[in-house]
C-alpha cells in the first residue's frame, strides 16, 4: 500500500522511519508533500522515499494519507486538497485541534483517523491516543494501530473528546515535564553543583521515577510516600511545593491546555 504525508516535518519524519524501519511499507511507496526544498531533499536522502513540492502530486495512488501540517496551515491546505482524496484513501490526522468534522467537512472526505501523538515518538518512545470514523475499514484500522506501535505506545478512543483531553495531558505533556527537569537541574546549579552532574542527577531521577511507576504498578502517592521519611528533607521539600500551589497549578495548566485544544477546533 502506497502512503502519503502531507507535510515533512519532524513528527512525520518519526512516522515514516517507523513506517520503514518496521517494513510497514517499502521506502519507495512512500511519497511526501513538503514546500521547503531542503527537507525534501533531506527525507530523499535519509530514507529512499519520493517527495514532492506539491501535495496533491503526493497523494496519488495513496491508500493511506497522513495530514502533518501546523494547525495554522489547515485553512490552505483543506481547501486545496478537498475532493482530491480516492474513496479508499484513508486520512490520518495528526494535527492539534482539527477535529473530524473539521476534516470531513474540510477535505469532503468520510474516512478520517485522528490521531494524537506526543514528541516522544521521535525515539520509539510516544504516546499516541487515536479514533477512527465508521467509514474507516478495518485494515486500515489495523495499519494505523502499527504505524503508531512503532512509535510507543497507543490508545484507541471510542470517544473523540478524549482526543482534546489527551492534547492537553500526553501531546502537551512532555513541554511539562521538560519544564520541571530544567527547573530541577537549576535548582542543583543553585545548590552549587556543576550543571553536568546536576543534568544527569536530574535526568535519571525523573525517568527512574517513571520506570517505577510502571513496572511497580504501584499509585504515584504510595511511592510519594516510601521517600518521604516523618521530619525528614522529602517532607520539607513537599511542603514547600504544596505552599506554592504545585498541584494546582498542574490541574490549571493542563486544563487550560485542553480549552485551547477545543477553541482550535472550533
Amino acid at each position: 500500500m502506497q502512503i502519503a504525508f502531507i507535510g515533512g516535518g519532524v513528527m512525520a519524519e518519526a512516522i515514516i522511519g517507523g513506517i520503514i524501519e518496521s517494513k510497514i511499507a517499502n521506502a519507495q511507496d512512500v511519497h511526501v508533500g513538503e514546500p521547503v526544498e531542503a527537507r525534501r531533499a533531506h527525507l530523499e536522502n535519509t530514507y529512499g522515499l519520493t517527495a514532492h513540492a506539491n501535495n496533491r502530486d503526493a497523494l496519488e495512488d495513496a491508500g493511506l494519507s497522513v495530514l502533518a501540517v501546523k494547525p495554522q496551515s489547515l485553512p490552505y491546505v483543506l481547501p486545496d486538497l478537498k475532493g482530491k482524496l480516492s474513496k479508499d484513501n484513508a486520512l490520518l490526522s495528526i494535527v492539534a485541534g482539527a477535529t473530524m468534522k473539521m476534516l470531513t467537512d474540510g477535505l469532503d472526505h468520510k474516512a478520517v483517523i485522528r490521531v494524537m501523538p506526543n514528541t516522544p515518538a521521535q525515539i520509539g518512545a510516544g504516546m499516541s491516543v487515536w479514533t477512527a470514523a465508521p467509514e474507516v475499514s478495518e485494515d486500515k484500522r489495523a495499519t494505523t494501530k502499527q504505524i503508531l506501535g512503532t512509535l510507543g505506545e497507543e490508545l484507541y478512543a471510542d470517544d473523540e473528546k478524549l482526543i482534546d483531553m489527551a492534547t492537553a495531558l500526553s501531546a502537551s505533556g512532555p513541554a511539562y515535564v521538560f519544564l520541571f527537569i530544567e527547573a530541577l537541574i537549576d535548582a542543583g546549579v543553585y545548590l552549587g553543583m556543576a550543571r553536568d552532574v546536576a543534568r544527569q542527577l536530574a535526568l535519571q531521577t525523573v525517568l527512574g521515577s517513571a520506570q517505577l511507576v510502571k513496572e511497580t504498578g504501584s499509585h504515584p502517592a504510595v511511592l510519594k510516600d516510601m521517600v518521604t521519611s516523618p521530619g525528614g528533607t522529602t517532607i520539607e521539600a513537599v511542603r514547600a511545593f504544596e505552599d506554592g500551589g504545585f498541584r494546582a497549578t498542574i490541574f490549571s495548566a493542563v486544563n487550560a491546555a485542553y480549552e485551547k485544544s477545543k477553541a482550535l477546533g472550533g
